[in-house]
């Protein structure tokens, strides 16, 4: 039966097990010096007792967190994906996560001086909206690794999405299905936007589509994507890019309330492939971006500059189609 008293201790296994503390010391690590049965039974008084190793006393003792500080938004839901991903490319490494959330009362300053009083070795900051030379003082203090956001000029690793060939692919897509009225609505001054706005551009201009080429003010929110949808109601295209999926969810919402049906009306692509997008109600056509692969970089990018390495990375990550329901030939092209 499980203790329900105070915090078993080192000594309180050693006295049920009838060893030494050395030798729990060494069965709690996993080291050699223990026989099977004399392993078993610590395990057991361990069990028993309710007692866990106090990992991060042991960490303090040699000096090290071993803690990998993660700074994210609340507000986007991509982050939540990333966020998961980078606890599964963490878990082999011997590091764990402290994560720290921007709020809408909160904002990034605040939220990496908590990590910092946490004694993190390294930061990664997940579409930070600090400024490029903010970013180069911070990675003077300890290691910064910025992820889902291309930095220049800092000195500070870097992974993201090659966004503009996101709407590459995003355009080629309509244009494939029979599209040339295709407008983007935008994320304002979001990670990315800019290369994601950039990318629009030059598919239309590709496609000999530039008559067509139509952006509108979005954001990151439902809301900003049904102000934007509201926005196109007057001159409905035939298809639409959005910024990423939570925006494109606000777009679908006020189409269907105005008796606009996708993707027979009006084809939808989001940007992110996050989890909103993966509902079945949703099941959005998007641009996916390789979480796997992304918070895999930045949690060795970050684990080489603890362990000494200077040499900065710039790492882009191709992102990839996926067609779900919201898009098909338009039904007068």
């Amino acid at each position: 039966m499980r203790s329900t008293g105070p915090r078993s201790t080192l000594a309180d296994v050693a006295a049920r097990a009838g060893v030494s503390k050395s030798l729990v010391s060494l069965v709690m690590r996993n080291e050699p010096g223990a026989s099977a049965e004399t392993r078993r039974r610590v395990l057991d008084a361990a069990d028993e007792l309710g007692y866990h190793p106090d990992r991060g006393a042991r960490l303090l003792r040699s000096g090290r967190s071993r803690l990998l500080g993660v700074v994210f938004g609340i507000q986007h839901a991509f982050h939540a994906d990333l966020v998961t991903a980078l606890y599964t490319a963490a878990r082999e490494t011997g590091y764990e996560l402290a994560l720290s959330a921007v709020t809408p009362d909160r904002d990034e300053t605040e939220a990496t001086a908590g990590l910092l009083q946490d004694r993190c070795e390294a930061l990664i900051l997940l579409g930070p909206q600090t400024p490029t030379a903010s970013l180069a003082r911070l990675a003077t203090r300890l290691p910064v690794v910025v992820l889902a956001r291309g930095v220049r000029g800092a000195a500070v690793d870097v992974v993201h999405t090659a966004d503009a060939d996101g709407l590459h692919q995003a355009v080629d897509h309509l244009v494939q299905l029979g599209h040339r009225s295709i407008a983007h609505i935008d994320g304002g001054h979001a990670p990315g936007a800019a290369q994601r706005r950039r990318g629009y551009r030059d598919a239309m201009c590709r496609h000999a589509l530039d008559r067509h080429t139509r952006i509108i003010r979005g954001g990151l929110t439902e809301e900003d994507g049904a102000a934007a949808a509201r926005a196109l109601l007057a001159d409905p295209p035939t298809a639409v890019t959005v910024f990423n999926d939570r925006c494109a969810t606000g777009v679908l919402d006020v189409l269907a309330h105005h008796g606009l049906k996708v993707p027979d009306d009006v084809s939808v692509v989001g940007y992110d492939d996050s989890r909103l997008a993966r509902l079945a109600h949703v099941n959005l056509t998007t641009i996916a971006q390789d979480t796997a692969t992304m918070t895999r970089l930045a949690v060795a990018r970050a684990i080489d500059r603890v362990e000494g390495s200077t040499i900065t990375h710039r790492d882009v990550v191709p992102p990839h189609l996926v067609v779900r329901s919201t898009t098909g030939p338009p039904t007068s092209p």
